[in-house]
């Protein structure tokens, strides 16, 4: 009978030993789930707080994607100056107002007139290209003069009035005041 207690004694303890393991987890849980949620609610309050015109490293990391594809597409077989001079109209662009506000509002920005969709840079509107450039080396180069543009800044004096350009073997009859020609791009400013 003793041995039967002591049996019984010993399980209770082993079992209330678990239960007080189990409660302190629960409790331990609870407190990193509180912690964590005022730390995640810090961090809003801190997005939110941001000056005006903040850029999230995401963010930046979005247009760069952004615009070294529209470098690509417009110009990857131009010289660096026609690279750079493609990227300066696109940030010229951002500036103005009168486009889209970001790198990526500006590049895939599409207008409608008389029924018919325009895409501000044609690589936007064609179906036929492709997803992943073709050639590396050129994508390195595009997306080393992206960087170049987006964040160093890293323009071209000639330009910071260019808001329009088009290849020199095409002819959109533009009545815009013509600023310079570089590669095979002729740049225009506003009227």
């Amino acid at each position: 009978m003793k041995a039967q207690v002591n049996y019984i004694s010993d399980q209770l303890s082993i079992w209330s030993l678990r239960a007080f393991r189990i409660a302190g987890l629960w409790i331990i849980a609870l407190a990193v789930i509180a912690v964590c949620n005022h730390k995640l609610d810090e961090l809003r309050a801190g997005v939110e707080a941001m000056p005006a015109g903040y850029v999230s490293t995401t963010e930046k990391i979005k247009q760069l994607e952004c615009l070294t594809r529209n470098i690509y597409w417009e110009a990857a077989s131009e010289p660096f100056e026609g690279k750079v001079a493609v990227a300066q109209v696109t940030m010229n662009r951002v500036a103005h107002g009168k486009f889209g506000d970001s790198v990526c509002g500006v590049i895939y920005q599409k207008n409608v007139f008389y029924e018919r969709v325009i895409c501000q840079f044609s690589w936007v509107c064609e179906t036929t290209h492709k997803t992943r450039p073709v050639h590396p080396p050129l994508w390195a180069e595009s997306e080393l003069v992206a960087k170049k543009v987006l964040l160093e800044n890293f323009r071209l004096p000639g330009l910071k009035g260019a808001l329009y350009y088009h290849a020199d073997y095409v002819s959109p009859g533009w009545k815009l005041p013509k600023i310079d020609k570089i590669g095979r791009h002729i740049f225009y400013g506003e009227r």
